[in-house]
């Protein structure tokens, strides 16, 4: 295996977190349409080339704002560069596909996520931050976050499901992958559409454990047309209500999956030292994910702790990835 392939591999995991984080951080300082155009700003690639006259002619109803311009514009050149260097790590897959261990399938299967992932960046601009795009663009550069991952640890571990390796699916862990996806999905949902704080309470929503005043048929609707601009919501409360209280709800049952799913691996008698860590390596990412929550909430939604939120459960997802990995090369 090319050791270009395997420095890029580490280098695009590491600025895939990045940029995860990094997206989270531009979203939840309103700055999602600090570019009102795509792939330049205002016109142009530098946000200090604007021309104020033009922005006003063209986007009178944009106002120009250097802070939200320069946080959109660094996330959508740092985004760039991990896609070069993906478009590179696909390129060297493939030019040495004849190789033993040299993975293939999943480098190219990488490159088509992150080209979808720049079509759902633009549409996220172009539709004005239509919540089920935004929600998509999340889930695709975790997506991305999660292959690059994966190709990490077959590298480190020295193996490859891409040549021949058979090994047993690890359902448990596959079910706890599933319900942290559908889990992050709703925290995604709930960002979008701005409902963070639609119950400002704890443990209870607006002083009742089943909140009555919740609209879940509003809350839920996933595609309302085109032409509606979403920066700061649209929704009446009771629907963000409802997909605060969906999140909450899904936050639990998430917890529990992953707790009985992961003290079940532990305890099975073919496990060893790697599931050992493994389980205890989603233990720590789910009490810190856990403590941002309620953090989240309790401080009114801070813009660190909130950003720190997404950038755990990022790190959650990881861990259950690792945790299937470990999972799948020791069922028996």
């Amino acid at each position: 295996m090319s050791a270009w392939y395997q420095r890029l591999v580490w280098m695009a995991t590491i600025l895939a977190l990045f940029v995860v984080v990094l997206g989270a951080y531009v979203r939840l300082s309103d700055a999602g349409l600090g570019c009102p155009d795509w792939p330049g700003c205002y016109g142009v690639l530098i946000p200090t080339d604007i021309e104020s006259d033009i922005a006003s002619k063209n986007w009178p109803e944009r106002p120009v704002e250097a802070g939200k311009a320069w946080r959109e514009m660094v996330h959508r050149y740092v985004a760039a560069t991990l896609g070069f260097i993906i478009v590179l790590i696909a390129w060297i897959a493939w030019s040495n596909r004849r190789e033993p261990g040299q993975p293939v399938k999943v480098p190219l299967l990488t490159l088509g996520v992150v080209i979808f992932q720049g079509l759902l960046g633009m549409w996220t601009v172009t539709l004005l931050l239509k919540p089920v795009i935004v929600m998509g663009h999340l889930l695709g550069g975790l997506a991305t976050l999660g292959l690059l991952f994966w190709l990490l640890l077959e590298d480190a571990r020295g193996t490859n499901l891409a040549v021949g390796i058979t090994r047993r699916i690890a359902w448990p862990a596959v079910i706890a992958l599933l319900v942290l996806v559908c889990q992050i999905a709703l925290g995604g949902w709930v960002s979008s559409n701005y409902a963070a704080l639609a119950c400002p309470d704890l443990p209870a929503c607006l002083n009742q454990w089943w909140p009555a005043e919740a609209d879940f048929s509003e809350g839920f609707v996933m595609w309302r047309g085109l032409g509606i601009d979403y920066e700061f919501g649209i929704l009446e409360a009771p629907a963000r209500v409802a997909i605060h209280f969906a999140h909450r709800l899904g936050a639990l049952v998430a917890t529990a999956v992953l707790l009985i799913i992961t003290f079940g691996l532990w305890s099975k008698q073919t496990s060893g030292p790697s599931m050992h860590a493994a389980c205890m390596a989603v233990w720590a990412a789910l009490a810190g994910q856990i403590g941002l929550g309620i953090a989240t909430v309790w401080f009114g939604l801070p813009l660190a702790v909130a950003t720190a939120h997404n950038g755990v459960a990022a790190v959650l997802l990881l861990s259950v990835i690792n945790l299937n990995h470990v999972a799948c090369r020791t069922t028996r």
